[in-house]
C-alpha cells in the first residue's frame, strides 16, 4: 500500500490520530496528515524523539525499544518502528494506547507490503496546513 494511503486508513480507523507521518530511516518523509514543511519538521522531531528515548533506553540496560508513547496533559505521541521507516502519531487527551499502537503497526505493515520505491511527499489529507 502506499503510504499515504496508509496514512489515510490510519486516520479513518483510529479517530484519536489527530496528525501522523511516516519517516525513511533516512529522514525522508514519505507520507503526511500535515503539508509538506511541518511534515518535515515532525518527521525529524519524531526521529529525535526516537533517538533520545533509545539513549535513555540503553542507559538504563533495557532490551531495544519496538514501540514508544510520551503523554501529556495535552495529549500524546506514539511512535513505531520496523526496519525501513517510523509511524509517529499525535492523539489527544486519554487515547486507547493498546489500540493505538495496533493502528500504527498495522499502518506499518501495509506500506511495507508495497513493492514500490518511495517517492516524495504525499499528503494524506489537507488540513490547510503548508
Amino acid at each position: 500500500m502506499e503510504p499515504a494511503e496508509a496514512l489515510a486508513d490510519l486516520k479513518q480507523i483510529s479517530t484519536q490520530v489527530e496528525r501522523a507521518v511516516i519517516v525513511r530511516d533516512d529522514g525522508s518523509v514519505e507520507a503526511s496528515t500535515l503539508g509538506t514543511f511541518a511534515a518535515e519538521a515532525f518527521g525529524a522531531n519524531a526521529r529525535e524523539l526516537w533517538r533520545v528515548a533509545e539513549v535513555a533506553r540503553s542507559t538504563l540496560g533495557r532490551p531495544p525499544l519496538s514501540q514508544l508513547e510520551v503523554a501529556t496533559p495535552a495529549g500524546s505521541v506514539f511512535a513505531v518502528r520496523d526496519d525501513e521507516r517510523l509511524v509517529c502519531a499525535v492523539t489527544g487527551c486519554d487515547p486507547t494506547v493498546g489500540l493505538i499502537f495496533y493502528d500504527l503497526k498495522t499502518c506499518l505493515r501495509n506500506v511495507a507490503e508495497d513493492p514500490a520505491e518511495p517517492g516524495p511527499v504525499e499528503e494524506a489529507s489537507d488540513d490547510g496546513e503548508t
